[in-house]
């Protein structure tokens, strides 16, 4: 990416060359040794104006905080007695400890702070299988979309995501799916909340929407795992996951959603109920 900066510090190049030293300096206010740097740094990026580009201005040789060591054995010993702890509710029980030994007792923030330097001091939770060995939680990494991420063109990006309707005690599902940049919709009804489901749904959309996925949002449903996930995997298509209760990240299909539900869903309930392949036509229509 070239910055505004390093196509200023060009412009600026240039007109030394055409006007001279003195006259760059007057209209400028550049040194000679800047110039010659910026000229060196051009030269050894083979003319590519990035080079030019602001660099980190932060100092190498940066401050380490340093606390006393008993602050520090006390803060791991209070996160492991209270497993995971955060810093505001931590802090009393420090200060208390540290009124004890004419200690200074560092503020909520820092508290934190040292928390992240001495790696999280995070108690990973276990689970107990049936058979009574002991599981380690692994907590996996989930992919979210950027928040630079911008819409181009159809196919770019499809959201999907489900509606649940419960009929006389029975749980019944509306899987629906929405490319943003064209707003082309497609639902379908189902009994199922697999995620064998959402994938033969998936398959159903690759064939009535005529451009090709390139990313993929939904929620972080079960529907939206294991089959499904497996299936955008083989198709090379990246899946985004929306962060937990916070459907403003799906905003588009989640109106969409409630359009299906005010317009059809709750005046076709019992067919839905009783011939969900007559729901599917009529939904389609």
């Amino acid at each position: 990416m070239i910055s505004k900066t390093a196509q200023k510090r060009a412009k600026i190049l240039t007109f030394w060359k055409t006007h001279g030293l003195q006259a760059t300096k007057d209209a400028y206010g550049v040194s000679e040794r800047t110039l010659y740097n910026w000229q060196r740094k051009l030269k050894d990026a083979n003319g590519k104006l990035e080079a030019l580009n602001c660099g980190s201005r932060a100092p190498k040789n940066k401050r380490k905080r340093r606390y006393d060591h008993r602050i520090i054995d006390e803060i791991r010993r209070l996160r492991k007695v209270y497993p995971n702890l955060g810093e505001k509710k931590l802090y009393p029980l420090l200060k208390e400890y540290c009124d004890t030994l004419s200690l200074h007792c560092p503020k909520p923030a820092t508290i934190g702070r040292i928390i992240k330097d001495k790696g999280g001091m995070r108690t990973v939770p276990q689970h107990i299988t049936n058979t009574g060995r002991v599981k380690r939680y692994k907590k996996q990494k989930v992919l979210r979309k950027p928040k630079d991420f911008k819409i181009t063109y159809p196919g770019n990006l499809v959201a999907l995501d489900t509606i649940e309707i419960h009929i006389n005690g029975k749980r019944h599902y509306i899987i629906t799916c929405e490319d943003i940049f064209s707003r082309f919709c497609f639902a379908w009804a189902t009994t199922s909340h697999a995620s064998k489901a959402a994938e033969e749904f998936f398959e159903m959309w690759l064939k009535v929407f005529p451009y090709k996925t390139t990313f993929v949002l939904t929620d972080n449903g079960s529907e939206f795992k294991k089959n499904f996930a497996k299936r955008l995997l083989e198709l090379q298509i990246t899946h985004y996951k929306t962060y937990p209760k916070t459907p403003k990240m799906n905003a588009h299909v989640e109106r969409f959603n409630r359009t299906i539900q005010e317009e059809f869903a709750y005046f076709h309930r019992q067919m839905l109920y009783h011939n969900i392949d007559t729901f599917n036509e009529k939904l389609i229509d």
